[in-house]
């Protein structure tokens, strides 16, 4: 397995509707590389943003998703993803990227 930084562990935050409702509770959602693990996923939470701590990481795999290409009866496939929801302490400092959503 590739050796793989704190700084491309996560890709980007999810943004929905539930994700927001989880933030009240210190629950912050986020696009992570396949390859990554809780413990990689918490080590890059940590180092990234000041004052958080984290507490724990659930992970989900998400495979891709069937598609059909141009119209025809040809079909491809997306690539796929990982999700991990991120449980801060409550001491800990709010993450800042989502503080104006």
């Amino acid at each position: 397995m590739a050796d793989i930084k704190y700084y491309d562990v996560i890709l980007k935050p999810v943004v929905t509707e539930k994700s927001m409702e989880l933030m009240g509770e210190k629950k912050y959602t986020f696009l992570v590389r396949p390859e990554a693990t809780k413990s990689q996923v918490k080590e890059a939470v940590e180092k990234m943003f000041d004052g958080t701590k984290v507490e724990k990481v659930n992970t989900m795999n998400c495979p891709g998703k069937k598609k059909r290409i141009r119209g025809t009866m040809q079909f491809g496939k997306t690539a796929k993803t990982k999700k991990a929801i991120v449980q801060l302490t409550s001491e800990s400092a709010d993450i800042e990227i989502f503080e104006g959503l």
